[in-house]
């Protein structure tokens, strides 16, 4: 028997507040809000663009995103190039939101791919990268992945 190709399908998310995450996603990286439903503290939001579906949120949680504890590490979101992350990462700088590192940085020393770090309103460690144009970036980790220590 011939395992069969697995694609990536939609992510789901825990959160602790639904309404201001449902908007940080919507204005930080541009999704549509697909549909949503539940009631009380027991709410959720579907999340993608043109119809396809990438992220559920889930109203959940009680506590804040570890690092320390196993789970997610981080979700990437791919992009077709390094100006379509800096144009994310000038959006994002309205926001106030908290990068990792400054700026667009490489995924490693000598990579062509990388992208900007940062995280969501629930302390998610997210990334938004290209898989080319960060040949003269910085890569703060050296020769480990960048996306693996932030």
């Amino acid at each position: 028997m011939t395992a069969p190709v697995l694609a990536p399908g939609h992510i789901g998310l825990n959160v602790t507040d639904l309404d201001r995450s449902v908007a940080f996603y919507r204005q930080a990286l541009g999704f549509e809000q697909l549909g949503a439903g539940g009631e009380g503290a027991r709410r959720f939001a579907f999340l993608g663009r043109d119809g396809k579906l990438q992220v559920t949120l889930w109203q959940q949680s009680d506590g804040e995103f570890s690092a320390k504890t196993p789970g997610l590490h981080h979700l990437s979101f791919q992009v077709d190039s390094i100006d379509q992350v800096r144009e994310v990462e000038s959006v994002l700088k309205e926001l106030n939101v908290s990068f990792a590192h400054d700026g667009v940085v490489a995924h490693r020393e000598g990579g062509s791919s990388g992208g900007i770090f940062f995280i969501d309103p629930d302390g998610i460690r997210l990334e938004v990268y290209a898989p080319s144009g960060a040949e003269h970036a910085p890569a703060p980790s050296g020769s480990a992945p960048t996306c693996g220590f932030f």
